[in-house]
Order: structure tokens, then sequence, then C-alpha cells
């Protein structure tokens, strides 16, 4: 263990030495992120294993020991880079190789030609999207080159699961220039200059929270980690805290130091348990050398924290809920003020934030307001992790700086449609959020602009909708998750969202008037007025966005039609006699018995009984069945 900031700064200087060295020599690191596990990468990974100690491969370097903790082998496991959609990824230094789409039937060629001859795999190099060539480095790509990657330093070339590797890239040097320089009111005053707003959702500045929880009078004060990021299509912070588990931990540490606090909770859903996982032996580690406990580096600081694993519930993700549920109570939010930063966990003033907005703390101490203002807006500075999904060529994880635009993301870096289709909506901010129509694709990201036009940034989730979705069965799709996610504390949320999906489902089953549509536009704003917390007063944004800006497509559907051609209600299968040649495969597949005719002779289609299931459209081989 490290006692003092002076054994914290020569350990530092070695581990960062260290680095240097493994940079320029051999070094393999296996992406072993969520995304590229469930595609095989811990099998990639133990099979580099075998065949790195079979051929002897692995060189020994043992710079310091402590507590045992020696530096051993050239194979490192690397935290999601970003590149989700061409997992399993390898890279592999010093030559900057970047492999995609790597099978453990590669492993064996990877090892032969790359680590043993230096050669490069061609046929597993990455493909940039907007050359159509493969290239050596993800450096190379146009996706990289158009990030600002600030938050995800060093993809590719950065361990997840050691602390010696973080502290080689610089971490725990901010903790130690607090410790060692800065007072309390110092740290957040620096947090004020720079401007850094909560990334978890409506952005409020992060130095005024830690000002209000500083001031509150209290000798106990918690600070709490929201980690439970709940939004269908975002995985920011699960990314966050696979990949740089110690710089979420290091900024936790700071906050706790800035307002007083002496107890600390992580508080990251069950369904992440790789996040949890790396994050729990960050906190060993940090504790192992001396940067969480009793009298951290002799300085007579002290903190500690622990992982409260979140049971899945969307509205844990609002503060109050959030606390309730630490405390071992059902996540229910409760009426504010009090706030948290008066009156939190069990009674006492708390701090919480969410990850991503304690990954920017430790780069602010390290850089300074002014730097850290050089990005993004006026308003909104630094840079924002978005996930990207939905029909574009390359999804996954994108950081880029405010004031960045939707045409930029989609195009630029995702690289548009992979299909050819055009984008009709994007929808941004979660579940919760707006579907903002394409006119709004080249307006600058930042939260005041979002805000102008009713939409809001959120977690970070970006989900691109394709000309070939119905808007109606769009926001049918995203309250049946809010309306499931209603802790049911509050009548306008958990009875309003329920009624709303009824009458949309009347939408989508064409079984809507005009009353309906009226009804519908009403409970939507009623809810958002009256529901107690945010989940209740954001569910209706889908709603609201899709009959401001898609309105033609709820008037359609009550003339019968649906646009898009999605809604199964709309559509009736008929028969062409010209192409029927009367197999009679359509009429014994059937399962209402709804098709009819003599063998040999063209079928027909009794519509009051069919069920628009389609099978008979997908296995009739004279393609003789139309959708009308």
């Amino acid at each position: 263990m490290l006692k003092s900031l002076t054994e914290a700064y020569d350990f530092l200087e070695k581990q960062k030495e260290f680095r240097r060295w493994k940079l320029q020599n051999l070094s393999v690191y296996v992406c072993v992120g969520t995304g590229c596990t469930a595609k095989g990468a811990m099998k990639v990974y133990n099979k580099f294993k075998e065949v790195i100690e079979r051929e002897g491969l692995n060189e020994k370097v043992d710079l310091h020991k402590i507590d045992e903790a020696v530096h051993n082998g050239v194979l490192r496991k690397t935290g999601c880079c970003g590149r989700c959609s061409s997992g399993p990824l390898v890279s592999v230094q010093p030559y900057g190789y970047f492999y995609a789409h790597v099978g453990v039937e590669d492993v064996e060629k990877i090892v032969e030609r790359t680590l043993k001859r230096g050669e490069v795999v061609e046929e597993l190099l990455l493909i940039d999207f907007e050359t159509n060539r493969r290239v050596k480095s993800i450096e190379d790509t146009s996706l990289y080159k158009r990030q600002n990657f600030y938050i995800m330093e060093d993809i590719g070339k950065s361990e997840c699961d050691s602390i010696e590797d973080y502290m080689g890239r610089g971490g725990y040097s901010s903790l130690l220039k607090v410790l060692s320089s800065m007072n309390p009111e110092e740290v957040i005053e620096l947090v004020k200059a720079s401007g850094l707003r909560g990334r978890g959702g409506g952005g409020f500045p992060t130095g005024l929270k830690w000002e209000a929880t500083r001031k509150s009078r209290s000798q106990i004060k918690f600070v709490v980690c929201n980690g439970d990021e709940g939004d269908p299509g975002a995985f920011m912070n699960r990314t966050l805290l696979e990949r740089d588990p110690h710089l979420v931990l290091e900024g936790m540490i700071i906050a706790a130091y800035a307002i007083g606090a002496q107890k600390g909770y992580a508080y990251v859903r069950a369904e992440y348990p790789i996040a949890i996982q790396m994050l729990q032996k960050a906190i060993e580690d940090a504790k192992r050398l001396g940067f969480l406990g009793e009298n951290i580096l002799g300085t007579g600081f002290s903190f500690d924290l622990e992982i409260k694993e979140g049971a899945g519930a969307f509205v844990c993700g609002e503060e109050t809920a959030l606390l309730a549920s630490i405390e071992g109570k059902r996540g229910m939010p409760r009426p504010r003020p009090p706030y948290p930063a008066e009156s939190g966990l069990w009674g006492y003033p708390t701090l919480i934030n969410n990850v991503e907005t304690y990954a920017n703390v430790p780069r602010i101490i390290r850089d300074g307001a002014e730097k850290y203002r050089k990005l993004g807006t006026a308003n909104s500075p630094g840079t924002k992790m978005f996930s990207v999904t939905g029909p574009v060529r390359m999804t996954g994880i994108v950081e880029v700086q405010f004031g960045t635009t939707l045409r930029q993301i989609i195009y630029d870096i995702c690289g548009g449609l992979a299909s050819g289709e055009k984008v009709k909506a994007v929808q941004i901010g979660g579940p919760s959020g707006a579907c903002l129509p394409p006119e709004y694709l080249d307006m600058p990201l930042d939260y005041d602009t979002l805000k102008s036009i009713d939409a809001m940034v959120g977690s970070g989730g970006i989900v691109v909708i394709s000309d070939k979705t119905c808007m109606v069965e769009v926001a049918r799709f995203f309250l049946d998750f809010t309306k499931r996610e209603s802790c049911g504390k509050c009548i306008p949320c958990r009875e309003g969202t329920a009624q709303a999906y009824r009458i949309l489902e009347k939408f989508v089953n064409a079984r809507a008037n005009e009353e309906d549509l009226k009804n519908l536009e009403f409970l939507a704003k009623l809810i958002k007025t009256a529901s107690l917390c945010g989940l209740g007063k954001t569910a209706p944004n889908p709603i609201l966005s899709t009959m401001r800006w898609f309105r033609s497509e709820y008037e359609a559907h009550l003339r019968g039609v649906c646009p898009s051609g999605t809604c199964t209600a709309f559509k009736k299968y008929l028969v062409d006699e010209k192409s029927c040649k009367g197999c009679g495969l359509c009429a014994r597949l059937c399962p209402q018995n709804a098709i009819v005719g003599e063998r040999g002779k063209p079928h027909t289609i009794d519509i009051s009984k069919c069920i628009k299931c389609g099978l008979c459209a997908e296995k009739c081989r004279f393609k003789a069945i139309k959708v009308a």
C-alpha cells in the first residue's frame, strides 16, 4: 500500500515508464466489452493465451512490485472501442494493427504472421466505410478521425482491468494534485469554471450541485454514482465502466473530497455483469494501493465505496427513486424539495452524478477549465458520448464535442443508412426523448438548442429511424416501455400512460377515430404536466413529438392507411389470378383456412377470416399473393 503522496507520485512515474515500454514492445489487446464478448471475445482471448504460452512469446517485466502486483505477458484485456458492430476486435502494438471480426480460428495466423514476423493479416483489417478499403489502424478510419476522443482516450491500447496501466496513462494524477495542492472550495470552483453539466439527462451545472452539497451542514455526507442506465439502445455508462472504471472511480473520490463525504455508492444495474466486475476490481485495486479507505495516502482524508446492484427498474434512474433503492426500499420517487443535496440517503446530504459526469472530472483537473472549454459550445462545453443504433452502417459508441450535428454523426461518422434508405426521424434522449424530423439533422447538438424544440440530450441514446417505419408505431413502442416501467405512485403516470397506450393500440389496429386523436393529445399534455417525476413528465414526448412533426401519419391511419405500410391491420392479402397456379400450398399452410379454391385453378382469400399473418405470401413460390 502507498502510504504517502510522495510514494504515490514515485509509483505513478514508474507506471508511466512501464506503459511507454509496453507500447514500444509487443502487446496484444483483446476487446472484452459486452458487444465483443457477446460475439465470442473471451474465447478469442483464451485462445490467444493458449497459443502465446505455447509459442513462448511472453515477456516478463517487473519495474515495481507492491503486494505481489507483477506485470506479466503480452496479452491484455481492453474495453469497448466503440465499433460494436465489428467485434471481436483485436489491437496489436507497437504496429497499431487493428483487426475486426476476429474468430478463434484466426488466432493462430495472427500469432504466426503478426506477433512472430510483424506482418499484417490483411483480410482481418478494419474496412473504412467511406473508401471501402482496409486500413491498418483504427486511427486511419473515417469513424475515428471525425470524433473528439476526450473521455475515451487510448482506444484499443489501454487495459480495462489494471490500475497500474491506468496510472501509466496518468490516472490518479488528478487526485494526487487535488490532495496535495487544492482545498475543497478550489476544486468546486474549478468544476464550476469548466462549465461541466450533468451528462445523465437535464444538464444541470455540476459545480453548482457540488457547491450546494458542500454547503449543507452535516457530519455525514454521501457520494452516489448513477449507473442505472435503463434507456433502450443506450450503453454509454456501461461502456465507460467496462473500459475505464478507474476514471469514474477517481472522479468520485475527488467529488467526495470536494463536498466532504466519507462514503460512496455506485448504483449499477445487475444487467451489466461485466461493468460490475470491472468496477469491483477497480475498487479492490484502489484499496490495495491506498486510494480508497482510511487516511488516504496519509492526508487525513477517508473515503470508502461500494457497489449497489439495481434490479433493472427504469424509474430508479430518477435520483430520489435510486436513493430509495439503495436504502432497501421500493424504488419510487418522492417530491422535491428537499433535494438530495440537502436530504438524500437516510436524510443526509448526498451528491448524485452519473457515470460520464464523474469521468469528466479527472480530465478537467488535469487540463484546467480553459482547455476543457475549448471543446463544445459556450453553454455546453466538453464532449458527449452517444450510442447510435438503428439501420446505420456502423452502430456503437461515438464521442463528439457539443455542437456537432446529427447529420455529422449519422453520415460522416456512422456511414449513413446501410440499406440505402432515407432518414425519416431521429429519436434522441432515450424512450422519453423526442422524434426529430430530417430538417433538424443540421441543428447543433447541445442542451439549450435541443431544449428549444422540446427535445433533450438525455443520457445520449440516438435511434435512427428509416422511411420504412411507421411513426405511430414508434410512439406506441416507446410508450409501451415507459408504461411498463412506471412505478405506479402517481395517477397521471400510472393511469395516463396506460390510457394513452390503449389509444395508440387503436391507431395501429385500424380502430381509431377523430375523438381518439383529440383524447391522445389531451392525455399526453396532462401526463407531462401533472406527473410526479421525470419518468412521467417525459413519457409523452414520443407522442407529442410525432404528433407535432408527423401528424399526417396519425390522420392517415384514421383514413385506413398506414403510409409506411408496416401496420399489419391495414394490410390486405389478395391473390393475383394471373400468377396463381392453383398448387394449394397456401391453402394448406393457412392457420385460419381462409384460402379456398380448386387445385389447378386460382385461389381466393376470405378477408373476414384472414388474420394477416403473411405466411401465404412468404411461402408462395410463384409470388402470386400480393399485399395491398
